[in-house]
């Protein structure tokens, strides 16, 4: 008897020995790239982007974050549904990886094998239910600039593209859009999401920033990000939600791009094109 239950108890370990190794075999998913379109009436064809990572679900379950090109292993196998969420890098900083709230998410059926490589192709796009601010210099341009300092110039990236440059003895220049504000009778505070999105190259660093307009008190000048130098267009993605919920009180407010001289070199210039301040329209 004691035999028999003995050899039972082997059956068993070596029955859950054999579970426990199949099931440990993962699947993998290859994601090089997730591309986007815009249907929106903002669509400046085409609109760029710089999706960085990729937010994974399947069947409902948060697998990971994975930078792209990414080729990575998961344990689900058999017809699973997965869901892909563009992810940025917020602010243009490495460590602050988000789901960027503009996207819409892309769904997908899929069988996963065992030690097989399963390659999906995401396409995401653009929200409908935005409103914003919307520069892409093919037509025109709403902001305030130096005439000595800004020109708009042809072959960009999508078009025309506007400069700012500093030479000599001039110690600053910007772009703003003062007489564009945008009112917060139109976009949502109390956290709801604000970004802007800039196209840009530069040889020197430049600061980014918002002027916030009070009723009955001075304007506000707040800095939010010096952006380094790139030799080649690049976008970035600036988060303003945290700086307008905080506008307790304010009226509207406008976006300012600000160059200052650089003495160690020649001229000092940046490049920008597809100003986009982006929110949910109320």
């Amino acid at each position: 008897m004691i035999d028999k239950i003995i050899y039972i108890l082997l059956i068993l370990i070596i029955v859950s020995c054999e579970d426990e190794t199949t099931e440990g075999i993962p699947a993998y998913i290859k994601i090089d790239t997730i591309n986007l379109i815009d249907s929106t009436d903002y669509n400046n064809n085409p609109t760029t982007n710089n999706i960085t990572d990729a937010w994974v679900r399947i069947n409902g379950v948060d697998k990971g974050i994975y930078e792209l090109p990414a080729n990575f292993p998961v344990l689900n196998h058999g017809n699973v549904d997965i869901k892909i969420y563009a992810g940025i890098k917020d602010n243009g900083i490495a460590a602050q990886r988000v789901n960027y709230p503009f996207y819409n998410s892309y769904s997908e059926n899929i069988i996963l094998k065992k030690d097989s490589i399963t390659t999906i192709y995401p396409v995401v796009s653009v929200k409908n239910n935005i409103g914003g601010q919307f520069d892409d210099f093919d037509n025109s341009y709403s902001f305030n600039y130096d005439s000595c300092c800004f020109q708009r110039s042809p072959n960009g990236i999508n078009g025309n593209y506007g400069s700012i440059t500093l030479t000599d003895s001039t110690l600053s220049t910007e772009i703003k859009y003062q007489d564009q504000s945008l009112s917060f009778d139109d976009v949502p505070q109390q956290g709801s999401p604000t970004y802007l999105e800039l196209d840009y190259k530069n040889n020197t660093r430049f600061l980014i920033g918002v002027y916030i307009n009070f009723i009955n008190s001075p304007t506000v000048e707040k800095g939010l990000i010096w952006v380094t130098p790139k030799e080649d267009w690049h976008k970035i993605y600036v988060n303003l939600t945290e700086t307008l919920t905080e506008a307790v009180g304010a009226e509207d407010f406008s976006l300012f791009i600000r160059l200052s001289r650089d003495y160690t070199l020649e001229e000092n210039k940046v490049d920008f094109d597809n100003i986009r301040i982006i929110h949910y329209k109320k």
